[in-house]
């Protein structure tokens, strides 16, 4: 690494992280649905001219580790000119699920193309099947409309036959219209941020120091894996289903150890299978990341200087790695969460005092729509729910909070009812839920929707089948559970469901805890 100043470095180090929050800001405060406005479920990061990753907010984990590729396939499809903003949402060239919408910036300084300020975004709706855009698909054709990287944004000028046409494929046209014009605020407060800092400190030496953070935290991250005994350490997990098959799916790692590299080889795994829960390479890579940078003990930026020293291995065609034309709507939300898992089980062989129990391990996905008669218009609604925070040897789990892949908020309930057509009849911690140990898991939530007019829902959760593991003697956590109510019956539902829903039927969804850490203390 080459020479630098320390106080230098903390302070672009900070000054892009800054950048990127405050992108974030805007984003949330300036959109329109409950999902970006009131969940948080966006993330905003400044890139180089090569599309590498210098900083990040304090977002959504499962979106910041796969934009640079949305970032490279944007640099690879398109000439950029300075005014532009491109879009995407194809996971097969830089997406994750087709919900997520990427808008990309480039920043110019003159001729001269230097980074790049982007988003992602969670969108309520983004057509196919069914409302929100989450359904039981075998393909990705029927998941919603695909968006390759393509200018919403020319030279400064609003393609609005671009936006005609995304708008003209979804449910909620105003709210689409509404959260787009956000994330292009968002991109250009993180252009407007970045020049103000190039005109104070010169653009050469924030190209220096922004290669510099990546030596950096890779530095970091080096130090990390080399206290890591080298070895090879193993660790598989499951899947409930695929939601159009009852057979589990498997997650298989393999990392191995060796001075300060890391290789994480997913061989082993199940191919990749009809239902939507199939991950692609960048949710993979994202979930990868996101471990490795969890181990480290030191306040370092979030970038792409954490992929120098890990080789990830997954062949295509598996369940980490699914290939055109899979369908993916789970694979980032849910998928994502089991691969987390397995390499946490497989390094808790490695270095056990460090790793948490299992944690919930699903976001208990939920798409609502309809046709509001109030209103006199279509909505749609998505939203996610937290549930138990494995334990530690240091800490009891959290209970009631998102973990791990998702780092979005529960949608307060008043925000929800006055937005939308429905009731929250009971919002509450699922007790005895959290698996026991010497330290215990987190609690996981009870959420029960009353619906006053007819609806649509889908349901794609986890950990229905496979509870959260414990460790080290700690007990697993208890798994979750959806039931409907309706006429007077109870009717339990699997983990990934598409129903219909009348006026007086109530879902109720109970969400797994944590795991247990440590063995539980003796009953007296």
């Amino acid at each position: 690494m080459k020479a630098y100043d320390p106080i230098e470095l903390e302070i672009f180090k900070n000054t892009f992280v800054s950048i990127s929050e405050e992108m974030g800001a805007v984003l949330g405060r300036t959109a329109l649905s409950p999902n970006i406005k009131e969940r948080k479920d966006f993330s905003c990061a400044v890139f180089n001219r090569r599309g590498e990753t210098l900083a990040q907010g304090s977002h959504i984990p499962v979106h910041l580790g796969a934009m640079p590729l949305s970032v490279r396939a944007a640099i690879r499809a398109l000439t950029f000119e300075d005014g532009d903003v491109v879009i995407l949402n194809d996971p097969y060239h830089g997406g994750t699920h087709l919900p997520d919408i990427t808008c990309i910036a480039p920043i110019f300084f003159g001729k001269r193309l230097a980074f790049f300020a982007a988003n992602r975004a969670h969108h309520s709706d983004v057509g196919g099947m069914t409302p929100g855009s989450m359904p039981l698909a075998t393909e990705i054709f029927q998941e919603g409309l695909i968006i390759p990287p393509l200018k919403l944004i020319r030279k400064g000028r609003l393609d609005e036959d671009v936006l005609r046409l995304i708008l003209a494929n979804v449910r909620t046209p105003d709210e689409r219209r509404g959260d787009l014009l956000a994330q292009l605020a968002a991109c250009e407060k993180g252009k407007q941020r970045v020049r103000e800092s190039v005109e104070k400190f010169g653009l050469g030496k924030i190209l220096s120091y922004s290669s510099l953070i990546q030596d950096y935290t890779e530095k970091f991250l080096r130090k990390t894996i080399r206290a890591i005994p080298d070895g090879a350490y193993a660790f598989e997990d499951f899947l409930d289903d695929d939601g159009i098959s009852d057979d589990p799916v498997r997650i298989r790692v393999e990392i191995r150890i060796r001075g300060d590299r890391a290789e994480v080889d997913f061989r082993g795994s199940s191919p990749q299978v009809k239902g939507g829960v199939n991950a692609n390479d960048a949710v993979t890579c994202s979930a990868v990341l996101y471990v490795f940078r969890s181990l480290i003990v030191e306040d370092i930026p979030f970038n792409t200087g954490l992929l120098r020293p890990i080789k990830i291995i997954a062949p295509p065609g598996l369940i980490v790695s699914a290939r055109h034309p899979a369908a993916t709507a789970a694979g980032n939300v849910e998928t994502s969460q089991r691969i987390v898992d397995v390499l946490l089980g497989a390094l808790a062989k490695a270095i056990p005092d460090r790793i948490p129990a299992a944690s919930q391990g699903t976001m208990n996905n939920i798409a609502i729509g309809g046709f509001d008669p109030a209103k006199a218009k279509a909505f749609a609604y998505y939203e996610t729910i937290g549930g138990g925070m494995g334990a530690s040897r240091e800490n009891a789990g959290l209970s009631g909070v998102h973990t791990h892949m998702t780092n979005s908020l529960n949608t307060p309930l008043e925000a929800l009812e006055n937005y939308l057509p429905l009731r929250i009849r009971t919002y509450a911690l699922r007790k005895g839920s959290g698996g026991r140990g010497r330290n215990p898991g987190g609690e996981g939530l009870v959420r029960e929707y009353e619906f006053p007019i007819p609806a649509q829902v889908t349901i794609m959760s986890e950990r229905r089948k496979f509870r959260p593991y414990g460790l080290r003697g700690g007990l697993p956590a208890a798994p979750g559970k959806n039931v409907l109510l309706t006429n007077g019956k109870k009717i339990v539902l699997k983990s990934k469901v598409n129903l219909t829903v009348k006026p007086g039927d109530v879902l109720r969804i109970e969400t797994p805890g944590g795991g247990g850490y440590g063995r539980p203390p003796k009953k007296r």
